[in-house]
């Protein structure tokens, strides 16, 4: 086994963070999931942070005539030719994502069985598709989504709110495409895969109620407008369901999960002569709970040599949550590495690095940060409290002033979490 100094570990580390990003390019899985050209039209939509670099992918391996319309988080658009891409806001709905969330719906009207709908779904599109049922405004939307997101409430749960608050989401595009076949190809960034949590769903079926959504809000106190909450209450945001003949035409593939995305990232470290340890890729809950408990769970490797020998890996996905108290900077993954760092103790030898595969962790346009040994020590040379930050959810602004920010610019893909801890 190979036994690394510091430099080396970090970038080992930064490599195996760019492979799982790089695996789940849409260019390198698209291609095999395309049947051939209908006898019909063929239309193209779509929504997420990765919904630019699939039209551009489907462009390049599609050989008949196609038309349509994606949306995207601004920053995120790529070259296309025949597809529009439109950009929008993230994680908070804007009414451009309203607007174009309107065409789409539009756009899907009066098509025949010889039509052919390539839907391009992936992480983000919740917010970028934005359709509020009637009686509810952008702005009631707006508030919803920020109160959810400050909640600590899990992807699936907020999800099961916007699907039951929505005009598209929960079938609802897959509906108004019928009687047209509905392809959809998915990357994932949800813990499970669920197909219903990957942008709310827009064109499968919903298993939930508007009871469940309803269970949600008052779990964790969201205040709803009126019109939401008679919206919930009398049914009448009541998504599609499993049977509903509008989608017996509806074919469904994930092209990129965090599995895979873990796997390329082992991959790296096994050629480096490091074993690696996958933990899991759908590891949720509270970013700092996370944090503990993986510290807790390295120092045993270190110290004790249990459940694993060192050098190794903890590698681990997934999508943890911040219940926001402070008014700091912010981010899931950094907040996951301070409170790491706190229960590592400066422990020699251990080093992490955490971050957003979409390269936006939180809404700053930092994808994480690296944790080493000295992490604390130098913090406080600076004069800089880390439990303080920690308190503050301002795990950006404490990983900033430490120079160890990780900047990957919009990697144009999505995947959820990155989790890699190094124990020498």
């Amino acid at each position: 086994m190979s036994v690394l100094q510091p430099p080396a570990i970090r970038a080992l580390l930064t490599e195996m963070f760019q492979a799982a990003i790089d695996s789940a390019a849409p260019r390198c899985s698209i291609a095999r999931f395309l049947p051939p050209p209908p006898k019909g039209r063929t239309l193209v939509v779509g929504a997420g942070k990765a919904a630019a670099s699939m039209a551009q992918a489907l462009e390049d391996n599609w050989s008949a005539p196609l038309e349509g319309m994606v949306v995207t988080r601004y920053g995120y658009a790529v070259p296309t030719r025949a597809i529009e891409v439109v950009e929008a806001a993230h994680p908070v709905p804007d009414a451009a994502g309203l607007a174009a969330a309107q065409r789409m719906l539009a756009m899907v009207q009066g098509l025949n069985e010889d039509d052919l709908v390539i839907c391009l779904i992936s992480g983000g599109g919740s917010s970028l598709l934005p359709l509020p049922a009637p009686g509810i405004g952008i702005g009631d939307k707006q508030a919803i989504n920020q109160a959810l997101l400050a909640s600590g409430a899990t992807i699936s749960e907020m999800n099961c709110v916007r699907r039951h608050l929505s005009s598209i989401k929960g079938g609802r595009l897959a509906a108004a495409c019928h009687p047209a076949r509905v392809l959809t190809l998915l990357i994932s960034d949800v813990p499970g895969d669920d197909p219903i949590d990957i942008a709310s769903g827009p064109t499968v079926a919903d298993p939930s109620t508007c009871a469940d959504a309803l269970e949600v809000v008052g779990r964790y106190g969201i205040a709803l407008p009126p019109a939401a909450r008679r919206l919930l209450e009398s049914g009448e945001g009541e998504s599609l369901k499993p049977g509903d003949k509008r989608l017996a035409r509806i074919e469904t593939h994930l092209i990129a999960t965090p599995q895979m995305a873990l796997e390329a990232a082992a991959r790296v470290a096994e050629r480096a002569g490091i074993p690696v340890h996958l933990l899991g890729d759908s590891l949720e809950g509270e970013a700092r709970s996370a944090g503990t408990l993986l510290a807790g769970i390295a120092r045993q490797v270190a110290d004790k040599g249990q459940p694993f020998r060192p050098p190794c890996i903890l590698l681990s996905g997934g999508e943890t949550t911040v219940t926001v108290r402070g008014k700091g900077r912010g981010g899931r993954n950094v907040e996951f590495l301070l409170a790491l760092a706190l229960a590592l103790r400066g422990h020699p030898g251990i080093h992490a690095l955490a971050g957003d595969t979409d390269g936006v962790d939180g809404i700053e346009e930092i994808a994480g940060a690296v944790v080493t040994p000295d992490t604390l020590a130098r913090a406080w040379a600076q004069g800089i409290n880390p439990a303080a930050s920690l308190d503050g959810n301002d795990g950006h602004g404490f990983f900033g002033a430490l120079g160890d920010a990780v900047l990957t610019g919009p990697t144009l893909t999505n995947v959820n979490d990155f989790r890699a801890i190094y124990i020498g």
